[in-house]
């Protein structure tokens, strides 16, 4: 066997060596620190990590109590309108019911209101697939390379703007909130823009280029499930017709579970809204139009105020209490097994 040498400085005008210069990074000098886990380090360790969390848990779930919230399951109130959807023959059928409702407290601040639906599965891999991120970029592509099959082309060689299964199962109800006042009925004002994330509304969608948007989708067609086609989403406003419109957007980011809600409208704060919703006497009137029977699912509208900490969904208030609580659990096991064990010498002897 060889034997190693050190590196040593070099003489001028000697064969360069393979050694690594005689840095302090190189030479493995640098000042270093090792943390001694003594144990008043890791006991404070996890009681100040189980306090911790304890205390933000205990106020995510007090903000999400804040949170005023009322839902009605508007699907066997329509129960005549779901018979009428259940023959898809009657696919160009208007059909309309009402839901009357009373909020007994005032909703004050910002409302929302959601569409919700039950046992709808978006978390499919075919149906996650299934559609072109370029063509929702207004980019001019050829469509029948992407995963949109079989919501393609038509048999004529049509293609499909928008193409994908997701988009031709697009939500398509149409419900208006309206405040019934002693004898008179006032509609109540609802934004449907400005309810998708901007990111969305400005990077990952976007209108092919035109004149018009009519000529923009000159040679396509709309997804044989949607009543009217893209460029008509949006009649009243431009900003907000054809791949960029807001309803869409929304609908075409998926959800993970079959249960889900979406964002529909915001209430807009003007006259007798501008605090909110007041109680009293409201009805929705309701363009039935999303058939769920087939497949035994529920339909919900939902209209919620927000807190600081997001909507009324305990579950990340609960996950840092049930966390916080273990990290103290676990503190008060070691302080014991500590107390036990610390006339020892060795806690464990091989």
């Amino acid at each position: 066997m060889k034997n190693k040498t050190s590196c040593l400085p070099q003489e001028a005008g000697a064969r360069p060596s393979r050694c690594p210069d005689n840095s302090a990074f190189k030479q493995q000098r640098l000042p270093a620190w090792k943390p001694q886990l003594t144990i008043a380090t890791v006991l404070s360790s996890f009681f100040l990590a189980g306090a911790f969390c304890l205390s933000v848990g205990i106020c995510l779930i007090l903000s999400a109590n804040s949170v005023t919230e009322f839902q009605i399951n508007y699907s066997d109130k329509c129960s005549e309108c779901s018979k009428l959807r259940e023959n898809t023959s009657n696919w160009n059928k208007e059909c309309h019911c009402s839901v009357n409702f009373t909020l007994k407290e005032d909703m004050l601040g910002d409302v929302f209101m959601y569409y919700g639906l039950q046992n709808f599965y978006q978390n499919h891999r075919r149906y996650v697939i299934s559609r072109s991120d370029a063509q929702l970029l207004g980019r001019n592509v050829n469509i029948e390379k992407s995963y949109c099959a079989p919501f393609t082309t038509y048999r004529n060689g049509t293609p499909m703007a928008p193409c994908g299964a997701i988009a031709n199962s697009m939500f398509n109800d149409t419900i208006d909130l309206f405040y019934n006042l002693n004898s008179s009925v006032v509609q109540v004002p609802l934004l449907k823009t400005g309810n998708s994330w901007w990111t969305d509304k400005n990077v990952k969608f976007r209108n092919p280029k035109s004149y018009n948007l009519s000529s923009a989708f000159a040679g396509t067609a709309r997804p044989p499930y949607w009543q009217k086609p893209v460029y008509l989403l949006d009649e009243e406003d431009e900003r907000n017709n054809g791949y960029v419109n807001d309803d869409f957007i929304i609908w075409m980011r998926v959800s993970a579970f079959a249960t889900f809600r979406n964002l529909y409208r915001r209430v807009r704060r003007v006259r007798q809204f501008v605090d909110g919703l007041p109680a009293g006497n409201y009805t929705f009137r309701i363009s039935y139009n999303f058939p769920v029977t087939k497949f035994k699912g529920r339909k919900h509208v939902i209209l919620s105020t927000v807190a600081w900490s997001g909507g009324s969904n305990p579950f990340l208030g609960i996950a840092y209490v049930v966390t916080g609580a273990a990290a103290t659990l676990m503190g008060f096991v070691i302080t014991a097994i500590h107390l036990k064990f610390r006339k020892k010498k060795t806690y464990f002897q091989k």
